[in-house]
């Protein structure tokens, strides 16, 4: 999708000239966001995810700190940890915080990662940390059904329009349908059609950009 750059003129101010100028990038994007029903209890799919998704080991970065470690120097052990190459960087179980005492709608949500992509998007585009851990739930819904949320990721990468981006999306993708599978959730149909179209998308914005240029706008 094109971006909007814009640059307003600022305020006059203390320190500040009637020449200064403000600017920002606008990036309109759509992200396919999946919710799977389970089929299992709450307690019992938050367990098995939590048993294959660990906990980051907190002591892993504080053994390095001050000599720069590089993601590659915790990859090794970070892997040991998650069967299916995903881990933990945080975990809040909003159910005390949400709801009140004796109404039953339990919701627990993750931040989950891998650590080798992490520093491949790293390293091409900075901002693609938005979405890098991934943000994941598992809860119950109104229905009394055991749900598990998530942001495709390749969908959500797509509007980066960088076909190495792009790329690391489709293989969170992988990664996603493949913990999903081991947890007895049939992933693998949703993420790859839904890959197939966005590959399609994102092949079809880059052509149109590479014909046209970056659709940037200029105000003020």
């Amino acid at each position: 999708m094109a971006a909007t750059r814009t640059r307003q003129k600022g305020q006059p101010g203390p320190g500040r000239s009637a020449k200064h100028f403000t600017s920002h990038v606008s990036v309109p994007h759509q992200a396919a966001r999946l919710i799977f029903d389970v089929g299992q209890p709450y307690e019992k799919f938050r367990g098995r995810y939590e048993a294959v998704v660990p906990m980051l080991d907190p002591r892993l970065p504080g053994e390095r700190a001050g000599r720069h470690a590089r993601w590659p120097d915790i990859v090794p052990d970070a892997e040991l940890s998650g069967q299916h190459g995903f881990i933990l960087y945080w975990r809040a179980d909003m159910t005390a915080l949400m709801t009140d005492k004796g109404e039953l709608r339990p919701c627990t949500g993750y931040l989950m990662g891998n650590h080798a992509i992490a520093e491949k998007i790293y390293r091409q585009d900075r901002v693609v940390m938005l979405y890098a851990p991934l943000r994941t739930l598992i809860y119950i819904g109104a229905d009394g059904r055991t749900r598990f949320a998530v942001d495709q990721p390749s969908t959500v990468f797509a509007s980066f329009a960088d076909p190495a981006v792009a790329e690391l999306g489709l293989r969170l993708d992988g990664q996603l349908a493949e913990l999903l599978n081991a947890l007895d959730v049939e992933a693998s149909p949703v993420l790859e059609a839904a890959a197939v179209a966005g590959r399609r998308v994102h092949d079809l914005t880059v052509r149109a950009e590479d014909h046209s240029g970056p659709g940037l706008t200029r105000a003020g």
